[in-house]
């Protein structure tokens, strides 16, 4: 039985197929695709358009090969959405993320609920960037004048496939507007903000079984299949694929984001919880993702580019480890390198306000990049253990950020920590078990992790 994960990031989208054979999870990449945002108009936004035209081929390209999958899922980043009208058409652009226009309407939500209140009741950290500001900039100019419906980007990627509109959990849980105990939409929170209660859907857990392709899909591409929600924001899928038997298991999902955190059975938003800014977002099994956004691999994307891609992700790394000299910490965190013009000029410039040598050369840009990313983690584990309670023995890295041998080892160092490498397609491989489970050939998630760590390579950094 074929399972099809549709695995989309921010910087490209893959199709994976995976199947169970001899107790062990194989997986088959069977499409790629680039993704990016596009300027327009002075904004940045997806284009969905061509994202699920995207889709389309990808399934297509499984006919062509005769590999017909069971069930199909899709995941992507979190936060953004599209809105739709009466008649179920998209209502503008689906803004992205680092678009920076809630630099006001962040502040002038708070003006009508405390970020204090919020956090209280939904858990979710303050990012300029939350799905509460984009909506509330969107109730400033009109745009939610007419929508009938808010669907995140998974969801709405999952409507265009099967035709049903539902709200997947995971996904939802990180508009900061999902209430962390119960799971469901906080309209009390929501009636504050003054936002239409109509435009949200009816939560659905991951592997609920939306049905099949419409005739459309259908006949665009040859087949049919189940259209099975996977724990639809990357991250969640991610930490399903973490092959570790405790319950409380401590892992970095690293890709263009690192999501460090550890997984509970109930939310922490208590006082503590807010003055670090962890978030409590929604796991597969109504677990919480108790974690911190950690700006990952998207500084060294960002110098790949300027330095026009002619350095690979592993030549990046071992420059950055010959330039000791730049092993100093500055805040790779913060909203400056969120989407700057130059990112090699804004750590130049960070560089310079703190009086410390101003790197110049790939490697030597990188090895601050890195450096700064190991103490952020180490720092961010020690306020996880002081919160949970829990000291934790053994990090996980799953992703494929986790591919990266320099940064594994200055993590291993900083944090004095048991490091563990991969599965470095934690995604995919997630978004696949969590199609296996609801089909029934896997049990439940115990299961599936233990068929993670006996089909990939996980290694121990020395």
């Amino acid at each position: 039985m074929y399972y099809l994960a549709i695995d989309i990031g921010a910087s490209s989208g893959r199709h994976i197929i995976g199947n169970l054979k001899d107790g062990k999870l194989q997986l088959q990449e069977i499409y790629r695709f680039p993704n990016g945002t596009t300027e327009k108009d002075g904004k940045l936004v997806w284009d969905t358009e061509l994202l699920f035209s995207h889709v389309i081929k990808g399934l297509k390209e499984c006919k062509n090969r005769g590999i017909i999958p069971y069930s199909v899922g899709i995941d992507t980043w979190g936060v953004d959405y599209a809105l739709l009208d009466q008649n179920d058409q998209l209502i503008g652009d689906v803004y992205a993320y680092r678009d920076l226009r809630t630099k006001k309407s962040s502040e002038l939500t708070h003006e009508q609920v405390a970020f204090s209140e919020i956090y209280k009741s939904t858990g979710i950290q303050f990012n300029l960037f939350n799905t509460v500001y984009q909506l509330y900039d969107d109730k400033l100019s009109g745009k939610l004048d007419n929508a009938k419906c808010m669907l995140t980007v998974p969801d709405y990627l999952h409507y265009l496939l099967s035709g049903v509109k539902v709200n997947e959990y995971t996904e939802a849980s990180t508009t900061a507007l999902i209430n962390a105990q119960t799971r469901d939409w906080d309209f009390e929170l929501i009636e504050k903000l003054g936002f239409p209660k109509c435009i949200f859907n009816k939560i659905a857990m991951p592997g609920t079984v939306l049905g099949g392709f419409t005739q459309k899909v259908k006949e665009l591409v040859g087949f049919d299949s189940l259209v099975v929600i996977p724990a639809s924001h990357d991250t969640a899928s991610a930490v399903m694929a973490v092959p570790a038997s405790d319950d409380n298991p401590l892992y970095i999902s690293s890709g263009t984001w690192s999501l460090l955190g550890t997984e509970l059975k109930n939310p922490i938003t208590d006082q503590k919880a807010l003055e670090f800014n962890m978030t409590n977002e929604g796991g597969y099994a109504n677990t919480i993702r108790f974690l911190k956004n950690i700006s990952g691999m998207w500084a060294i994307q960002n110098l790949k580019k300027e330095f026009n891609d002619q350095y690979s992700f592993s030549e990046i790394a071992s420059l950055a480890q010959k330039e000791s000299e730049f092993a100093y910490e500055i805040d790779i965190n913060g909203d400056r390198f969120l989407s700057p013009k130059s990112m090699s000029e804004e750590i130049k410039s960070c560089a310079k306000e703190m009086g410390k040598p101003i790197p110049q050369t790939i490697g030597q840009l990188a090895n601050v990049v890195y450096y700064s990313l190991a103490q952020l983690y180490a720092k961010t584990i020690e306020k996880l253990q002081t919160i949970t309670g829990i000291e934790y023995k053994v990090l996980n890295v799953v992703g494929g950020g986790s591919q990266n041998v320099y940064l594994n080892a200055l993590t291993k160092t900083a944090t004095k920590k048991v490091v563990m490498v991969g599965p470095t397609e934690g995604t995919a491989a997630g978004n696949i078990l969590a199609q296996a489970i609801s089909s029934g050939e896997i049990k439940d998630i115990k299961q599936g992790r233990k068929i993670i760590s006996d089909s990939f390579g996980i290694s121990e950094v020395e």
